[in-house]
């Protein structure tokens, strides 16, 4: 018997007919990413129903030499959760351990494992008048330890931070197998480096979340959600300044979208109706929130912040959602543009940040740079302007071939939107992870102290390299394998 064979039976063994499969049927589907930009091959799919059980795959395929791939619901962005095309690793499933193993409504917090739902979590906790403050378009599937991973964001990062910022505790399990188990809640804490921390974000290279406590906040007793028409998107930024002084702790999300993003949407969607009679080059959503004590003066303040933007000539039309139905609906223009923009063709799409204060600006020049440097493109920026956070896509013109376009054209479009964002002290991920996407591309402009920590980290918590091996970290120049 090889030692391939004795591994597979090993895992069979540990964790059942459930907890481990070959079956092709059964694993293939979680061996291409969420996009279609990236499909690999798996020995095996484990799906662990305990701590325990995954401790004890990690320290098996430790003594096999057997890589492992973390997987939430593979809903990322950017392939950190597919295997690469060698098959000689395992696909590691945490969506069985879904478990809350404790919520103390009274502390506004809930501790659950690492492979409940977000969407879940969000009827759990609303049942008991809270929330999680952290949203996005895929939490039908998205996983609680695939957000911490990944350090996730969203439309509410604005005012209650990404991921990284829910986290109260954690419980992972390391290379070794060791189970670091740092779930306990301490509001002040000076034993040393925050390990938690270096975990949140890591993307299953350093260790595998399996349970996190998670800090919640009262429900929300009622929103206002407003619709504005601008010229430019500096006007935009004006208007995100004077809505953060007219309506401060209120103030949740506040979102762009450029005219073309928003006929994409309403050409896409039969059910897509304008906010606004006319059209305008940018649109702004905005979202004003308040609990119990402060709702009988939310209407009030979203009219007060609405009256004096028009008084201070910052937008050419607005309008606030009569009812939660429409809402919702301004919410689905948002929510709809990527699918919107998958219908029109290929598209380059960045996840990227500059500093707030210089993101309209870093917008109105990068677009037409962009479109200038690569005739018969179309660039688009919408997002979290809030935060400092668009997606810039970048359009493949009209006569453009599927697949050889990104492959071509689109990487080397990729290259120069990096290089301006690089060049605005930005970053190339702001919210979707580096993964084996951009990988290469935090190699060629991260800073190289950085990286030469990130390295070293890796090296001392996964000597082996078998925890997600090819990604989030860069390559040595050497060309060895992390």
């Amino acid at each position: 018997m090889d030692t391939t064979q004795k591994f597979l039976d090993a895992a069979a063994a540990l964790l059942g007919e459930r907890g481990f499969t070959t079956d092709t049927d059964l694993v293939t589907p979680w061996l291409t990413d969420w996009r279609g930009r990236f499909t690999g091959k798996a020995l095996g799919l484990a799906s662990p129903a305990s701590t325990q059980e995954v401790s004890a795959l990690v320290k098996l395929c430790g003594e096999f030499g057997v890589p492992i791939v973390p997987q939430g619901g593979n809903s990322g962005m950017s392939g950190g959760a597919t295997p690469d095309e060698t098959g000689k690793a395992i696909v590691l499933s945490l969506r069985r351990m879904d478990a809350v193993r404790s919520f103390d409504v009274d502390a506004r917090q809930i501790t659950c494992e690492a492979g409940v739902i977000l969407q879940t979590l969000h009827d759990t906790v609303e049942a008991k008048d809270l929330r999680f403050p952290l949203t996005l378009g895929g939490k039908g599937s998205a996983t609680v330890g695939g957000l911490i991973s990944t350090n996730a964001g969203g439309t509410q990062v604005l005012r209650h931070g990404s991921m990284r910022a829910q986290v109260l505790g954690l419980e992972a399990v390391m290379a070794d197998g060791t189970v670091f188990d740092s779930l306990r809640p301490l509001k002040k804490d000076n034993r040393g480096f925050d390990l938690k921390q270096l975990l949140i974000g890591s993307e299953g290279t350093l260790g595998i979340v399996t349970a996190a406590t998670l800090r919640l906040l009262p429900a929300l007793a009622d929103r206002a959600v407003l619709w504005a028409g601008l010229g430019d998107i500096r006007d935009a930024r004006k208007l995100l300044l004077h809505a953060e002084k007219v309506a401060g702790d209120a103030l949740e999300g506040f979102e762009v979208m450029p005219r073309h993003s928003l006929e994409a949407v309403l050409a896409h969607s039969p059910r897509a109706r304008a906010p606004l009679q006319d059209g305008h080059e940018w649109n702004a959503l905005i979202e004003l929130t308040a609990d119990a004590g402060n709702a009988d003066g939310l209407p009030a303040l979203a009219q007060k912040l609405l009256e004096s933007a028009f008084e201070a000539g910052l937008v050419a039309d607005a309008t606030i959602a009569a009812n939660e139905t429409q809402a919702e609906e301004f919410w689905a223009l948002r929510d709809e543009i990527a699918p919107a923009e998958r219908a029109i063709g290929p598209a380059m799409q960045h996840d990227i940040s500059v500093p707030v204060q210089d993101m309209a600006e870093f917008v109105a020049a990068a677009v037409p740079k962009v479109e200038a440097a690569f005739p018969g493109t179309r660039a688009v920026a919408f997002g979290h302007l809030g935060d400092g956070n668009v997606h810039f896509h970048v359009l493949a013109p009209s006569e453009a071939t599927p697949g050889e376009w990104e492959e071509n054209d689109g990487k080397a479009i990729s290259a120069f939107v990096h290089d301006e964002v690089t060049a605005w002290n930005g970053s190339i991920s702001a919210e979707h992870g580096i993964g084996q996407l951009k990988r290469d591309e935090l190699g060629r402009l991260g800073d190289p102290a950085q990286l030469a920590i990130m390295r070293q980290v890796k090296q001392a918590l996964d000597p082996a390299g078998l925890l997600n091996p090819g990604k989030l970290v860069p390559l040595e120049t050497s060309g060895e394998t992390l």
